[in-house]
């Protein structure tokens, strides 16, 4: 599997080279659907070029500066995709609307090869969509993600403005080419808000889901034999960072060596599942401990289980 800056590469090379052919089917044409396809790659190459920055920015370790590291710029990166999707959907939405107003109605030029050139640009997109949604996923990339769904949508796109020229060229009625730009625009902005509402959670530090909460509270309870409980856990994902923050009970009498050595127990088994988590543990004394009964309360076992 290709690494996130790799695959950040790749995007350039693929964007201008879509970028290129889906230009040249709209010279070829005229028309005003297939200009609004190559605005929308103009939005892909920009949007390709944030993720490249973006994802060598999060590969930077902490610092002083930044103390919980730099995973974030992925999730500006995903966000500023958004905005310029919308962006580009206002503009198609502006010369579409100046067609449609005007009232003129013109065949287009050369439409069957342009359409065969837009062709061989939507199935590049294609086969790096998928490229990209299995790459991102694997490395928790939200900018790599982000630009995979926007390829798939500029693909389903691409897809309907050839079946809607196709059906003109048949039909002859020509106004259904800026009636096409419009349909693309409003789903250039629905995509738009999918990237964006998708990214929110990671700016926001939105907690994990509830089952993933579970799943570490499992492991806190199978490997944490020693201590009373564990309570008050607080998570978050920054990227390919997940952040595990928690308060451990140990019995008020227990050697500090015994407890630290529960705390690398817990840690190693979350390490297991998650790689790149980083574990915050405040252990703290019998009476801090908080009702059983509680929700968020672990109970832990007089000995490891995990042992």
């Amino acid at each position: 599997m290709m690494s996130p800056a790799r695959l950040a590469t790749g995007s350039l090379f693929v964007g201008v080279l879509v970028l290129i052919l889906k230009t040249v089917a709209w010279r070829m044409t005229g028309s005003v659907a297939l200009f609004s396809d190559a605005l929308e790659s103009i939005v892909n190459l920009v949007t390709a070029g944030a993720a490249f920055a973006a994802i060598r920015v999060a590969a930077r370790p902490a610092d002083r500066s930044h103390p919980w590291g730099h995973q974030k710029a992925e999730y500006l990166a995903a966000v500023l995709e958004g905005a310029l999707i919308v962006f580009a959907a206002l503009l198609i939405l502006r010369e579409a609307g100046g067609v449609l107003i005007s009232g003129t109605e013109r065949a287009l030029e050369a439409p069957w090869p342009g359409l065969a050139v837009n062709g061989a640009a939507t199935l590049i997109n294609l086969v790096w969509a998928r490229i990209l949604l299995f790459g991102g996923r694997a490395a928790n990339s939200a900018a790599l993600v982000a630009d995979g769904q926007h390829l798939m949508a500029d693909v389903l796109t691409s897809f309907g403005v050839a079946l809607g020229i196709v059906l003109a060229g048949l039909s002859g009625v020509w106004l259904l080419d800026p009636l096409l730009a419009v349909a693309v625009a409003i789903n250039v902005l629905w995509s738009g808000w999918i990237v964006i509402r998708a990214t929110l959670p990671g700016l926001l530090d939105a907690a994990l889901p509830p089952e993933d909460q579970a799943a570490i509270r499992a492991k806190i309870a199978e490997v944490g034999g020693g201590a009373v409980q564990a309570h008050d856990l607080r998570t978050r994902s920054d990227g390919r960072v997940t952040f595990i923050d928690f308060h451990l009970i140990v019995p008020g009498d227990m050697r500090v060596d015994a407890a630290h050595a529960i705390c690398d127990r817990i840690e190693t088994r979350l390490h297991q599942s998650r790689p790149n988590a980083s574990v915050t543990i405040h252990v703290e004394p019998e009476h801090k401990a908080k009702d059983a009964d509680q929700r968020d309360v672990v109970l832990i076992g007089p000995t490891p289980q995990g042992d």
